[in-house]
């Protein structure tokens, strides 16, 4: 179904998903920006707790258009970029091309479906721990779950065939019948830990979870996550809250991809991690003080 994919945004979630895939045989071409140059010159370097791989030649692309039309896209890069989808998609799109999103947050279907159609668009959450250290270098410390679904019916069996695809390549997927449930799931780590990291001041997940009086905020964030989810019609296990906290104790000194975004001067993903959600569980009726108050220290956080 997928001989072609292009991967939209290599960072560290697109060289390793994208790199998974190309090590198990597939043709993926990598759409770059500023690691093009040394992904040509030593490959796609990958550290990782499910194994280790290294790829090169690399077949990376500056412009979409020199990809040209594929059966499938994959968008791994952040959702503040998604600015840039009606210049990107159209060149790689032929009549049946289908297009699933990594991203992070809520909001990304519809912005892809505005181009596309609602009907080539799926949505897949990365449960994973990965960082880029260094041009076309990533390091993978732990999970790599990916939970995957359908936007709005589209091709009979796709989903299967995509999370098939992925599981021959190393990587763990399930489809779910409800992506915004799975992105309300993902977001029960999210909302807390990436928005904390940065209003915080910088601090990691392990000094995060050091002090009692954050960790009891961490809970009350992820009781709104949990909250919101329900109003939205989506029941969540509160078992997940003690789950999430608890996989998190051994990643040690992690620093959320919201906090490596801050700490480097990019755009924080504050509209699709915080105000989408937010704002999804708002229109339902529901009051949620600490995640509007952790939202408005994050904005002020980036606006220093």
């Amino acid at each position: 179904m997928f001989s072609t994919i292009a991967i939209v945004g290599s960072g560290a979630i697109g060289l390793y998903y994208g790199g998974r895939l190309a090590e198990a045989g597939h043709d993926v071409r990598f759409l770059m920006r500023s690691d093009y140059d040394a992904v040509l010159r030593e490959g796609i370097r990958c550290q990782s707790v499910h194994g280790d791989f290294h790829l090169h030649p690399v077949p990376a692309f500056r412009n979409a258009e020199d990809i040209g039309a594929v059966d499938l896209v994959i968008v791994a890069w952040k959702a503040t970029s998604n600015r840039m989808l009606q210049d990107i998609l159209p060149s790689l799109l032929h009549e049946k091309t289908q297009v699933v999103t990594l991203q992070n947050g809520m909001g990304n279907c519809e912005a892809i479906a505005k181009i596309t159609g609602a009907e080539r668009v799926m949505a897949a959450l990365c449960f994973v721990c990965i960082n880029r250290m260094a041009p076309g270098v990533i390091h993978h410390t732990a999970g790599g779950r990916m939970a995957m679904g359908e936007f709005a019916p589209g091709v009979p069996g796709r989903s299967l065939a995509l999370a098939e695809m992925f599981a021959a390549a190393k990587v763990e997927t399930v489809v779910e019948r409800d992506v915004e449930e799975t992105a309300w799931k993902k977001l029960i780590w999210n909302v807390p830990f990436n928005g904390l990291a940065i209003a915080e001041g910088g601090k990691t997940t392990d000094l995060l979870l050091a002090d009692e009086t954050t960790v009891a905020e961490i809970r009350a964030l992820m009781n709104e996550v949990v909250s919101a989810a329900a109003a939205r019609g989506f029941v969540l296990d509160p078992k997940w809250i003690d789950w999430n906290i608890e996989r998190t104790r051994p990643m040690g000194p992690y620093r959320p991809s919201s906090l490596i975004d801050w700490q480097e001067g990019r755009e924080v993903e504050i509209d699709a991690i915080w105000g989408e959600p937010l704002r999804r569980a708002q229109s339902r009726g529901l009051s949620l003080p600490h995640w509007e108050r952790l939202l408005t220290r994050i904005q002020q956080a980036c606006d220093r």
